[in-house]
């Protein structure tokens, strides 16, 4: 496909209409910030703070490229990697490396691209640990030795994918340097949120479970009794813990680094298969991870951050078929990976998955299709099968109604919160009154859904990206479809926007169109904080001033985490309750929570609420061989007090509002 150029086709009709198209998008997102009145929503001084951060890194990066006398965008690239280590880690960060490479010299047996290698082989490794977790073999020495083996085994072909990412990457930034610099800039703010300790809800309450079991333990409790979501599908959480593991400490922010990295290298080669040019490939990597989302998910094990570089991957897997049967393996291991993410990843990408097979049907016989189901099945499906054979099933506890699994009552999940407004679309709603559909504030999904979204139309009707556009609409809307929830429409957005820039660039005048995506970059930046709550509160500030120190962030977000820590040192085979909260996922199968993640712990507990004695509340503890009990203030009933006192516990330590219970051994008292 021949690059976009640097001048937009004749004004013919056609030409004409699409470029209303566009403007009529940017108009809408400016009519809907100012009916909204968005500005009083703007978190001023979290976008200062990003500002004041821009400038301190183009300051040390132009030192940097001075002295060793590079360019800037090498300047900043090494700045992002210095940062890294220091805030997430240096263990981390070479664990990372180190799983990294093995992904890639995996990958390499079906692709040749970097990118695109990492993301088959990350598919490759989780698939097949995901059906060794129960077995009592995971350590450190053994991924060590099989990661270093694999890239030995595979060197030529590692070394072969570097240097050709390295050339790629040379001379992409040699023809847009000043492009390249600003979208360098964009995704190093956006790997600030990986500087974050893990302190997120459902990271504390279910993701860290699967990587302290392996570290912990060396294997995986297929139990769903203390947390329905034990057998979810688990891919992202298989990959924390081979990193956690070869790191011998959480590794969450470096491996979320290598994520973000990815997604802009799948931006960058779908928007460069779609004919873009350099500047036009440099903005779509800037419109993508200046998605306000994107810094958040940095700083969580959440999948839709392994989601997105896998979409994008499928994406360029699409639309620059390789017409032999190792590119079908490829979309079926890519296809295998978005299905042991999450099934909602899977369903929105599945006309690309299916483009992307179809574009690849040349010199493909029965056997490879046969290999293809196999591939699939191999890397997405153990935690189905687990849960099918543990539970009944397979997507506990999603569709519960229908499976009737003893794991969960009767019915079927659903989250309540995430509502829709009957006279608004869903689109609207999501970018202007996000707070309905994110745990965020208006804004934090960005504005791209609305301002591009006259571009999107314009991809559609240019049969050159008619296909790719309307399977990124799909990955966009299916997910609407199921629920309202904002953080599911990402994967999907990040495929549309490389899609939606080439319509742009095809239409617009040169200066007009990188205006336009320069404005939403900045508009995007400047909301970024909106995404979530951490980041929202100064979370990477008060990570910069802690110099990649845990504690200050633990104590004023997590306190629980610290008191965990010291309970391994005093208390390192308790079982310990979290009285009204569900920070336990990391006490690798020792934790309890009395909320609904539990069903029978949560049903004892609301039972004994009504005790004032606390005499029920003393037989539970005592049933459930309760030692340790995290309580904090708010939780504190009178009931639970009284249940306390009648089971003979005693304070043993306090981390700021969180206080620790004990309880005496059975047959002590």
């Amino acid at each position: 496909m021949p690059p976009v150029s640097a001048s937009p086709a004749p004004s013919t009709p056609g030409v004409l209409v699409q470029r209303r198209l566009v403007e009529a998008g940017a108009l809408a997102c400016v009519a809907g910030f100012v009916w909204h009145r968005l500005w009083t929503a703007l978190p001023a001084a979290r976008f200062g703070e990003s500002l004041v951060l821009a400038v301190l890194w183009l300051a040390l990066a132009w030192g940097v490229a001075r002295v060793a006398r590079r360019r800037l965008v090498d300047g900043i690239a090494l700045i992002a990697i210095v940062a890294l280590a220091v805030m997430a880690g240096p263990l981390p960060v070479l664990a990372t490396a180190l799983l990294a490479g093995a992904a890639i010299a995996i990958g390499t047996c079906c692709v040749d691209e970097m990118g695109g290698a990492f993301v088959i082989g990350a598919a490759v490794i989780a698939g097949v640990v995901g059906w060794l977790l129960p077995v009592p073999i995971h350590s450190t020495w053994l991924y060590a030795a099989m990661c270093s083996g694999v890239i030995l085994l595979r060197r030529r072909a590692v070394l072969g994918a570097v240097r050709g990412g390295v050339a790629a990457w040379q001379a992409t930034v040699d023809a847009a340097p000043r492009a390249w610099a600003a979208a360098a800039l964009a995704v190093g703010l956006a790997s600030a949120g990986a500087w974050l300790p893990t302190l997120q809800y459902d990271d504390l309450a279910y993701h860290l479970g699967l990587p302290w079991q392996l570290f912990e333990r060396g294997r995986y409790a297929l139990d769903a009794s203390q947390q329905v979501w034990a057998l979810a599908p688990w891919a992202g959480d298989v990959l924390q813990a081979i990193a956690q593991l070869l790191a011998r400490q959480e590794a969450r922010g470096a491996l979320d680094a290598a994520w973000l990295l990815a997604i802009a290298v799948g931006a960058y080669r779908l928007s460069a298969s779609l004919g873009a040019n350099a500047a036009m490939r440099a903005l779509s990597v800037a419109l993508v991870v200046t998605l306000p989302p994107i810094a958040a998910l940095a700083g969580s094990m959440h999948t839709e951050l392994p989601a997105t570089a896998a979409l994008l991957a499928l994406a360029a897997l699409a639309v620059k078929p390789r017409n032999d049967a190792r590119g079908v393996i490829a979309v079926a291991l890519i296809a295998g990976f978005l299905a042991g993410l999450k099934p909602i990843h899977l369903v929105a990408g599945l006309p690309l998955v299916l483009l992307a097979a179809w574009r690849h049907r040349v010199q493909v016989r029965p056997l490879h299709v046969l290999a293809a189901i196999v591939a699939f099945l191999i890397v997405g499906g153990s935690s189905y099968a687990y849960a099918t054979v543990t539970c009944g099933n397979p997507v506990l506890p999603l569709l519960n109604g229908v499976f009737h699994s003893p794991c969960f009552p009767p019915v079927d999940f659903s989250d309540a919160r995430w509502q829709r407004v009957p006279w608004v679309p869903l689109p609207w709603s999501m970018t202007f009154m996000t707070h309905r559909h994110l745990e965020g504030w208006d804004g934090g999904v960005g504005f791209a859904l609305i301002t591009l979204s006259g571009a999107a139309i314009a991809a559609v009707i240019d049969r050159r990206t008619r296909a790719i556009a309307l399977c990124a609409l799909f990955a966009v809307i299916a997910p609407m479809a199921v629920i309202a929830y904002a953080r599911y429409v990402v994967p999907g957005l990040a495929v549309l926007i490389p899609t939606a820039v080439v319509a742009m660039a095809r239409v617009l005048p040169p200066r007009r169109a990188v205006l336009l995506g320069v404005a939403l970059c900045v508009l995007d930046i400047a909301f970024q904080a909106n995404a979530q709550w951490i980041l929202h509160t100064g979370g990477i500030k008060r990570a910069l001033v802690a110099g990649g120190r845990d504690e200050p962030l633990l104590m004023r977000y997590a306190p629980e985490r610290l008191a965990i820590e010291r309970l391994r040192a005093v208390a390192p085979t308790a079982t310990v309750l979290d009285l009204g909260g569900a920070t336990h996922a990391e006490l690798a199968g020792r934790g309890r929570t009395t909320l609904w993640y539990a069903p029978r712990m949560n049903a004892a507990a609301t039972s004994a609420d009504g005790d004032a004695t606390g005499e029920a509340w003393s037989r539970v503890l005592r049933d459930a061989r309760i030692g340790i009990v995290l309580l904090r203030t708010p939780d504190a009933t009178p009931a639970r007090r009284a249940g306390l006192a009648r089971a003979g516990a005693y304070p043993l330590l306090t981390v700021g509002p969180v206080e620790c219970w004990r309880l005496p051994e059975p047959g002590t008292r």
